[in-house]
């Protein structure tokens, strides 16, 4: 209904659209301007939604063929198709609301809700969905050939769990307000819960899925009641109207509604971060990303490239203007930010499964992405944001790639080769590429522009500790990041038996070996000691096309480049950033961090690649005998926690998870037995014990009751002459 409903719409919508004015960089207002035909905007959602429909009349018809996913490509295809359309059509100097229908419209007695339904469609948006739902669309295709051994109802199931996705995604993004994007939000988080749990008859998945969802039920607490204190304070979730109060040259007006708003005000932007952090794995609330590497390869990209973990760094950078609602909101962003980089880092160097390895480096750029919001370089986050999902999207994808055609194997310790393998070229050298970009190459990487924007600013704004913390993680990046391409793509060419055994069941890594389709119900024909299943051409395809849009994003996220025009034209999106401050004309080369920062990041990260390159391509044996002299040295415990993930998981276990368990063990046991036992079943036996004790009497022999009246009517007349003595002599005594 809702689709039929947006379908009539979307073409009378279009000539009631609302602009907004420019004024400072960091806030856009609407006005009257002219938006006819952008109404189809509206195809956005109504694209995916058609998919999800679709994709469960063909799972209740029992479709079992390839026409799911072919669907969902057409679908989100079309839906990039309208928003480069947009992009082309629309005038990015001004936002404009494009309004579907009123979806809440309540009132009584002197009072009234009205939430309408609309797009607000300004540079940051098409900026989102346009890599939103490109990549979207290519992993769908990517898909359409790594689950086709489950062709069927679950065929199904996955590519209607896909379409969900990305119309909550849209929802989220594309919303003129924060009750739309609660809306998109929340459907994200539900569409995660089912992705990652594909595999419903494995426990791990099962698990994993659940800390998904209940963790980022913490953090979307927060985001709803800062939600509810603009509404209650501002009286508007709108953001035209929110911008209209909250505009950069009124950074004093802010203040003053923080101060006429009391505590309640001042905490708007902490619970905004609280949902933020939630959604985009930071600290404390990182380790559900991790785990979610139980779903299949194409929901770990869908969720760690582009889309889910971006959620937050979006909410932030859209709502820039409420952090200047406390002067701690924007450096709490920083730090946290700045710690998670660093501490996911330290534990993806330590890990020897490939995809753990690759979601840790998820979190730990994630780290980056906050640390730019909160130096005040949106700039740096929303092109750390934009390039990241091309170069991390490829590096899942690869990894899906080899977990599929070597039997699941993902163990550092037992890849090595695959250059030499024939069919394999095109996932070496675009997972080569993707690393250049996560290590930050100079020059010929997209992400040397990207994350060397946000270090800048940490020295630019007077935070050299937290520049000093990102030029740290950049160089562990860099090491993790070529440990795995040196140990799983070079070394010497493997032999039939080598081949054997990357194939079996010999792992030496962690629990998440299995291959999305063994194990779970779904599986593929056995693999063992048989040659590797080289990519399809679907997987190639895709591999290239989305290799090429990183290599092109270079040329669009230079500083006062495409990429940082559409930041600043955003509305909403203060600080942009790479502020070049005003420096004296004689200021040396050291004065400006801009100037310098990216000679020193490319050294940091060189030399991270130099020593990947010694420990694991020219002496691969080294990095054995380092580990083994570490474990003998007093930084023993240091190694054993980064292993072990700085035992994180075990602490959240020790003091959350188990005090949950005892507590519901114990309200287990005192409803069975004590409740049950003695309250409701003992009630309900107690009538039952007195009649079989009485039921003696009940013999039928009148000489008995005779002699029972005659028994009672002596102990009554006993009680009677002697109860009065008795209390006389108590009387008397006391």
């Amino acid at each position: 209904m809702i689709g039929s409903h947006l379908l009539s719409v979307l073409l009378a919508a279009g000539d009631t659209a609302h602009a907004s004015d420019h004024g400072h960089h960091s806030a856009h207002f609407p006005v009257a301007l002219p938006t006819e035909g952008l109404g189809y905007a509206g195809l956005v959602l109504a694209l995916p939604l058609i998919a999800m429909i679709l994709n469960g009349v063909y799972a209740i018809s029992g479709v079992r063929s390839k026409l799911p996913a072919w669907t969902t490509v057409a679908c989100l295809g079309t839906a990039f198709a309208v928003v480069l359309n947009l992009y082309l059509k629309a005038d990015i100097e001004h936002p404009v609301v494009v309004p579907l229908f009123e979806w809440i419209n309540l009132s009584w007695g002197t009072g009234a809700i009205s939430a309408p339904f609309g797009l607000y469609l300004d540079s940051l948006t098409l900026l989102w969905m346009l890599f939103v739902t490109g990549l979207g669309t290519l992993i769908a295709l990517y898909a359409s050939e790594y689950m086709e051994s489950d062709v069927g109802p679950a065929y199904c199931r996955f590519f209607g769990g896909v379409s969900i996705f990305l119309l909550a995604m849209g929802c989220l993004v594309m919303g003129d307000n924060l009750l739309t994007l609660y809306l998109g939000w929340e459907g994200v988080g539900f569409a995660s819960y089912m992705l990652i749990g594909y595999h419903f008859t494995k426990p791990s998945a099962v698990a994993a899925a659940k800390k998904a969802f209940i963790v980022n039920r913490i953090g979307d607490l927060g985001l709803a009641l800062g939600i509810y204190l603009t509404w209650l304070h501002f009286g508007t979730l709108e953001y035209s109207e929110l911008f209209k109060m909250l505009q950069a040259d009124g950074a004093m007006a802010a203040a003053q509604q923080a101060m006429a708003g009391g505590w309640e005000v001042a905490i708007i932007p902490f619970l905004l971060m609280a949902g933020a952090f939630g959604k985009s794995a930071q600290l404390p609330f990182y380790v559900w990303l991790p785990d979610a590497m139980e779903g299949p390869t194409p929901v770990s990209a869908l969720i760690h490239a582009a889309t889910m973990v971006t959620a937050g760094v979006y909410l932030l950078v859209r709502t820039f203007p409420m952090l200047e609602l406390h002067p701690a909101a924007a450096p709490t962003v920083a730090w946290v930010g700045g710690a998670t980089a660093l501490l996911a880092a330290t534990i993806g160097m330590a890990q020897y499964d490939i995809k753990r390895v690759m979601a840790y480096s998820t979190v730990s750029q994630l780290g980056y992405m906050f640390m730019g919001v909160g130096v005040l370089s949106t700039f740096g986050a929303a092109a750390h944001v934009f390039t990241h999902a091309f170069f991390k999207a490829v590096l899942f994808l690869t990894c899906g790639a080899i977990m599929h055609g070597f039997a699941g194997q993902l163990d550092l310790r037992v890849l090595r080769g695959l250059r030499h393998v024939k069919g394999w070229r095109i996932v070496v050298w675009t997972m080569f590429y993707a690393s250049l970009c996560l290590a930050g190459f100079p020059i010929i990487s997209s992400g040397y522009w990207s994350k060397d924007v946000i270090l800048a600013e940490a020295f630019a704004n007077g935070r050299p500790i937290l520049g000093g913390l990102g030029l740290l993680t950049a160089g562990l990046t860099a090491y993790y990041t070529f440990r795995v391409w040196f140990r799983v793509c070079c070394g010497p060419k493997p032999d039939d038996h080598d081949l054997a055994k990357m194939m079996g069941d010999d792992h030496h890594g962690d629990d998440h070996h299995s291959d999305d389709h063994n194990g779970d119900g779904h599986g593929e024909e056995d693999h063992h000691h048989h040659m590797p299943h080289a990519p399809k051409w679907a997987v190639n395809l895709v591999l290239s096309v989305i290799s090429l849009a990183a290599i092109g994003s270079i040329f669009l996220v230079p500083e006062h480049g495409w990429l940082e025009h559409m930041v600043a034209k955003s509305s909403g999106a203060g600080g942009v950033g790479a502020n070049h401050h005003d420096l004296p004309a004689d200021a040396g080369f050291w004065a400006d961090p801009h100037g310098w920062m990216k000679y020193v990041a490319s050294t940091v990260g060189l030399l991270g690649m130099a020593v990947a390159a010694w420990l694991h391509l020219l002496n691969r044996s080294a990095a054995d005998r380092l580990r083994a002299a570490l474990l003998a040295s007093p930084l023993k415990a240091i190694v054993r926690a980064m292993e072990n993930k700085w035992y994180v998981d075990e602490l959240y276990n020790a003091l959350i998870r188990m005090p949950l368990k005892i507590k519901g063990h114990t309200l287990h046991m005192l409803d069975r037995y004590v409740l049950d036992i003695l309250v409701v079943d003992g009630l309900g036996r107690l009538p039952k014990m007195i009649g079989r004790t009485l039921s003696p009497l009940q013999n039928g022999v009148l000489q008995s009751y005779a002699a029972s009246m005659a028994g009672g009517v002596i102990l009554i007349a006993l009680l009677i002459l002697v109860l009065p003595m008795l209390l006389d002599l108590l009387g008397g005594a006391a």
